[in-house]
């Protein structure tokens, strides 16, 4: 690849326009998963004065998809690769993608991407953006498409963020009907946000249309996915429905798990249930009790 003065224009090539682009236009569908891929894998520091970097470190399997964010960078840049050892390999390697351009830094730290650790603090843009390809790019990095060892489809997202967490279910709930709601683990104070069989079909058909950029193993995982079928004999098991704030009130005011069941339209064991875990603690009090 030719070599790019570090404060080149802030424009990159657009083949499909026949023209340029903004660099990180978010409304570009490449710019906006690869923003959020930056996002949930990349690391942005600073150093002394104007000096610091913005890296990405994959398996060397991946390399593919940073000589595409090289690509689509009109910045110098650089991948090279390393070989070390892990907990879970004595020789792994790796990629990595480095760019150091000030004006790029400051273009992705505006957009959303904090300097340092950011885990908890990654947000959603808050402009326009193309949100399927920003998606898309957060469980490229930080998620999971494939089967299960029992055989069903899936596609998840590990997020130590409340905001990142919050909108794919948001979003996802849009394109399967499935509802989720947020809990961090107890182990590591994460959530795991899964989608199985129909749902995650539904979901990675959408994510992962034809032409889109992303990880070549997670796209072919995802068409993969809708080569399942459900079997005859298996039930459908309607979306458990969710207790809210204001249920929670009135079964608690009223103190009788039959005359909740008529009120709320739930069954009594399910009201008995509740109640139950409220007065115990193992489910919050709601608001305002």
């Amino acid at each position: 690849m030719a070599e790019r003065e570090p404060n080149a224009p802030q424009c990159a090539p657009d083949e499909s326009r026949g023209g340029t682009t903004e660099f990180m236009d978010l409304e570009v569908p490449d710019y906006a998963y690869m923003f959020g891929f930056l996002q949930a894998d990349g690391h942005l520091s600073k150093g002394t004065g104007q000096k610091g970097r913005m890296t990405v470190e994959l398996s060397a399997r991946d390399v593919g998809i940073l000589r595409e964010f090289q690509r689509l960078t009109p910045y110098n840049s650089t991948i090279s690769g390393r070989t070390r050892t892990t907990n879970f390999a004595a020789s792994h390697e790796s990629s990595i993608w480095s760019l150091y351009a000030l004006d790029a830094r400051t273009k992705l730290n505006q957009l959303g991407l904090p300097y340092g650790r950011k885990s908890r603090t990654i947000a959603p843009p808050r402009g326009p953006f193309s949100q399927r390809d920003y998606l898309r790019g957060m469980i490229d990095a930080d998620g999971s498409v494939g089967f299960t060892a029992q055989g069903f489809p899936f596609v998840s997202l590990t997020t130590a963020s409340a905001s990142i967490g919050a909108y794919l279910c948001f979003y996802a709930g849009k394109i399967t009907g499935v509802e989720r709601s947020l809990k961090r683990n107890a182990r590591d104070a994460v959530f795991n946000i899964l989608y199985a069989k129909e749902a995650a079909q539904k979901l990675a058909r959408h994510l992962y249309y034809p032409g889109c950029l992303s990880l070549d193993r997670k796209r072919t995982a995802a068409q993969a996915l809708g080569t399942w079928s459900r079997p005859a004999d298996m039930r459908i098991a309607p979306d458990r429905r969710r207790w809210t704030d204001a249920e929670d009130r009135v079964l608690l005011a009223l103190g009788n798990d039959a005359l909740a069941a008529r009120e709320l339209g739930r069954t009594e064991k399910s009201c008995h249930i509740r109640r139950w875990r409220l007065r115990t603690g193992k489910t919050p009090m709601p608001t305002g009790v």
